[in-house]
């Protein structure tokens, strides 16, 4: 496992830009919320931790985790974001809907990376069970939110290289 032996909130802060002058759009799956708020949480602290002003920080929620790609790609069009943080979490089910979902979601995001100038961090939980997404939204293994923010921070900086 992963995270097994690493905690997703942990991150040396000086080791991380400052992050004052950059300006990020968070875009939140509703479904499953009471996971994607944690790793919100965890996300937006994080930023302001490492300096992000309150006001450079644009939240937009979308139904589900299948909408984070089109939500991601108007951010960037419309928002000025150095980066973008998509957050999502998709718990197996009974069906193969899981593996669409996650198959399509993971390459709508590599996708945007790719065809776009704005990195767009992909911080989609894709669990097994309920237990395992609590655990990873500040739950025993940290908060992938926070992770998925320092990466954003980083990924603006390359950007303004």
């Amino acid at each position: 496992m992963a995270t097994a032996n690493k905690n997703l909130s942990v991150y040396d802060k000086a080791t991380i830009p400052n992050a004052k002058n950059f300006r990020f759009g968070i875009v939140v799956s509703e479904w499953n919320t009471n996971i994607t708020e944690g790793l919100f949480s965890g996300a937006q602290e994080a930023l302001l931790d490492c300096g992000t002003l309150p006001e450079n920080i644009i939240r937009w929620d979308v139904p589900g985790s299948f909408e984070l790609t089109f939500g991601s790609k108007k951010m960037i069009e419309t928002q000025r974001v150095d980066a973008v943080i998509a957050i999502g979490s998709v718990i197996q089910g009974e069906t193969k809907h899981f593996d669409f979902v996650c198959s399509a979601t993971a390459q709508g995001i590599k996708d945007l990376n790719v065809q776009t100038d704005t990195p767009v961090i992909f911080c989609v939980l894709t669990d097994n069970t309920l237990q395992q997404a609590i655990d990873r939204s500040g739950g025993i293994h940290g908060n992938k939110g926070t992770e998925a923010a320092i990466a954003a921070i980083k990924m603006a900086a390359i950007k303004k290289l």
